[in-house]
């Protein structure tokens, strides 16, 4: 894979789960609402979608070393899998009951950051154990920090 393309599918993959997941879990204990959750999804997907193709744009254009087609590709790649893994957690909540979606949406996300990572390690020929409980561990404080931040703004401003 092209190193452009490969910059904005790991760049929008990863910001794409980790973000859309903290954002719903937080939404979530603050709200209850699927609504609230539904529409927090909705606005990732399209303005961090956008801030973060905006933002490795201008990462590489600043490296000075890459062509103009590839510093697009960079940015195309990003915002596609960002809005795209974004906006792959609203399905369990237009399947599922809230608290079931917000679960089965953690697992999933998990998973695909998992999956994603174990094959870095494995292109980088390091142990695949390290690099994928770093990753996941990011997500999990992530999650966490969230899941209380939303418990305090619901039980603080409600």
């Amino acid at each position: 894979m092209k190193h452009s393309l490969k910059t904005g599918l790991s760049f929008g993959l990863t910001s794409g789960i980790i973000t859309t997941l903290g954002l719903m879990v937080g939404l979530h204990s603050g709200t209850h609402s699927k609504l609230v959750v539904i529409g927090g999804i909705l606005t990732i997907a399209i303005a961090d979608a956008f801030s973060d193709a905006l933002g490795i744009h201008i990462s590489e254009e600043s490296e000075n070393k890459h062509t103009t087609k590839e510093i697009w590709e960079s940015t195309i790649s990003t915002f596609l899998s960002k809005f795209t893994f974004a906006l792959i957690f609203i399905v369990p909540l237009l399947l599922l009951q809230l608290s079931t979606a917000i679960i089965v949406s953690i697992i999933c996300g998990l998973s695909l950051l998992g999956i994603f990572s174990f094959h870095i390690a494995k292109g980088q020929k390091t142990k695949p154990w390290k690099v994928v409980m770093e990753h996941l561990t990011i997500a999990l404080v992530v999650i966490v920090a969230t899941h209380y931040v939303g418990d305090w703004v619901g039980s603080t401003f409600s």
